[in-house]
């Protein structure tokens, strides 16, 4: 690992990065288009050298089958308004969007005549878009999320000012369907939005739909007095090809399901996919004459280019393809876990998981250089394809001669994750199984 403090992110070795008005003069604009270049240039080896060593985060990092449509970084494109409605802006990327919606749409079961949605700058604009209908639906109801959510949920509630019931989790990081059933039950009298997790941010847990509708129709709550929206973000795209089939399915009560493209697809500008049933809809559009189109999107103008990126991404792959990928993602997470339990470290991985939890390094640097995501005692590893063994084995490699130092001493000893990860993953001196 090299010396280095990644904490504050690019820096220039020519000069700051404050903006500096050209002058007039042909060779001062000149000397300034040449400084400007070299620093993009370092920028460039920055970002290379910071892709090899990114385990931390669900962003697939394979993008330079992108590099194809550079052509089109010299058109604005902006998909203003209804995906499904043409506006009077021509440049835009429309067709190119409503293929993905459908590909998405048949990918989760439903319809192609039941549904509505749109490509999103990323997973929170989806969480926002699907909360709203659901309040939209039930005005007076109330929010139930688990505390392992992500942060976007609350950051909705507050926006919606929709009252919010804060679930409890198992040591999986899935919501626990009885803390949800006593909650239902002392609300039973308010409708109920629930934010279902395909995933959790931190451990990759899934809470379980079924359990979750059984859970609601037991206290009460009939399929109107519901509204489920699923935050797929790093799942959605995974669960389709798992073994144990699909986690979640338009075929059952839900509302909505919102992914991120640019993790497990990979994109080089973070986007993602809502979709909803068309139904919810009937009274959320407003015409807006001076665009010539519908506004039912969170955001007005809209990225054209992601959805071109998604059409692509999915054209190269296809569903053989990210099979490929997804089998080969769950292969690198037992590798990893395994080389970790080997190590005496203790580590977590959720049944068809792709996130690996481990005691948090020491180290802050060790961190940043591996920029790996942590919460209180614990760090994470998502399995990404742009992850190899190759950089597997330098982490595995790097981290235990990190210990050997940390801990040689044995002045200080490594934290018990037992509460955390559960006793059976816990390799501490008192729960040690490995």
């Amino acid at each position: 690992m090299a010396s280095k403090n990644y904490y504050y992110g690019f820096q220039s070795k020519t000069k700051d990065l404050a903006l500096v008005e050209p002058h007039d003069e042909e060779c001062v604009v000149d000397r300034q288009r040449c400084l400007v270049t070299n620093i993009m240039s370092e920028f460039q080896e920055y970002l290379n050298e910071r892709s090899n060593h990114l385990l931390g985060y669900p962003s697939n990092l394979n993008c330079n089958h992108l590099m194809d449509l550079s052509p089109l970084l010299s058109f604005l494109m902006n998909n203003v308004g209804d995906p499904f409605k043409e506006s009077n802006f021509g440049l835009h990327s429309k067709k190119f969007e409503v293929a993905v919606l459908d590909w998405f749409a048949q990918l989760w079961e439903i319809e192609k005549d039941e549904y509505w949605g749109y490509v999103t700058n990323g997973g929170t604009e989806g969480n926002l878009h699907g909360m709203l209908i659901g309040r939209n639906l039930l005005p007076d109801g109330i929010l139930y999320t688990s505390n392992e959510s992500h942060y976007s949920i609350f950051k909705g509630s507050r926006i919606y000012r929709i009252e919010c019931q804060i679930i409890g989790t198992l040591i999986t990081g899935e919501i626990d369907c009885t803390d949800l059933k006593e909650k239902l039950l002392f609300n039973k009298d308010k409708p109920a939005i629930i934010n279902l997790n395909i995933g959790t941010t931190f451990k990759g847990g899934v809470d379980n739909l079924d359990l979750v509708i059984k859970a609601l129709e037991e206290c009460g709550f009939s399929h109107d007095r519901f509204y489920i929206h699923c935050d797929a973000a790093s799942y959605g795209l995974v669960s389709p090809f798992l073994e144990n089939g699909p986690l979640f399915s338009f075929k059952k009560p839900i509302g909505s399901v919102s992914v991120s493209a640019h993790k497990l697809l990979g994109s080089s500008m973070p986007c993602g996919v809502l979709i909803s049933r068309k139904i919810h809809m009937t009274d959320f559009s407003t015409n807006i004459e001076y665009i010539a189109t519908l506004d039912t999107t969170i955001s007005g103008s809209r990225n054209g280019h992601t959805p071109i990126f998604i059409w692509y991404g999915l054209n190269l792959k296809g569903r053989t393809g990210l099979q490929k990928e997804v089998n080969n993602c769950l292969t690198n997470a037992k590798y990893l876990r395994d080389g970790l339990n080997k190590a005496g470290i203790s580590a977590m991985l959720n049944e068809s998981s792709i996130v690996v939890v481990f005691e948090r390094p020491l180290e802050r640097e060790f961190i940043d250089y591996w920029q790996l995501s942590f919460l209180g005692k614990m760090a994470h590893v998502v399995l990404m394809p742009h992850v190899t063994m190759k950089m597997l084995d330098d982490f595995l490699s790097d981290l235990v001669r990190k210990r050997e130092i940390w801990y040689g001493s044995r002045e200080v000893q490594p934290v018990c994750l037992a509460e955390e990860i559960g006793a059976s993953n816990c390799a501490c001196s008192i729960h040690g199984n490995h």
